[in-house]
């Protein structure tokens, strides 16, 4: 026997080849192993970009909307202490609607009348000044009490002849109370 080591290969007639792969220099290593775990962190990139392509609501959907959002968080109302003895300064009805009525009734949100829709308010006018002043005292549908607001009623009378003055309607704006008649009834 020879002294060189025998192999299966060498019986078979092959060549004694060393094994081989498809990494051959230290440069290819480091591509092969950089790129082992850059294109997975790519993929999942990707993957994740594609299933979370932003928020999507609802086909007609406005709830989410900025101005949906605002007007349920609107405060609906807020304590106010007052001394009784201080005569306090009414507001108009212009002032009184830009400050509580126009969230809803400027736009028609949640079916209250636009200012200065005849047909809308044509209706509620032949009703009277009366129907609508209670309407807007108690709140009616989805228009809470004095429509959410801290006026007082003689301040939302206002509001609503110059809404209905604006829709169509003639009617005069109420006075302020008398003073005395309000001193007389301070305990």
């Amino acid at each position: 026997m020879s002294d060189t080591p025998h192999h299966a290969n060498d019986e078979a007639g092959g060549h004694d080849l060393p094994h081989e792969g498809p990494i051959k220099t230290s440069k290819q290593l480091i591509a092969t192993v950089v790129a082992s775990f850059v294109i997975p962190i790519v993929v999942i990139i990707l993957l994740v970009n594609y299933v979370d392509m932003g928020a999507r609501t609802a086909a007609g959907s406005t709830g989410l909307q900025a101005e949906a959002v605002a007007l349920r968080l609107q405060p609906i109302g807020k304590v106010t202490v007052r001394d009784p003895s201080v005569p306090t300064v009414l507001r108009t009805g212009q002032q009184v609607f830009a400050g509580q009525c126009s969230a809803c009734h400027a736009n028609g949100v949640a079916g209250a009348p636009k200012v200065g829709d005849a047909a809308a308010w044509g209706p509620r006018i032949k009703t009277g000044y009366e129907a609508l002043l209670n309407s807007a005292l108690k709140g009616k549908n989805a228009m809470g009490a004095q429509g959410g607001g801290e006026y007082n009623d003689t301040e939302v009378g206002r509001a609503v002849v110059y809404m209905a003055n604006q829709g169509g309607a003639k009617f005069d704006e109420p006075k302020a109370p008398a003073p005395a008649a309000s001193a007389a009834s301070a305990p």
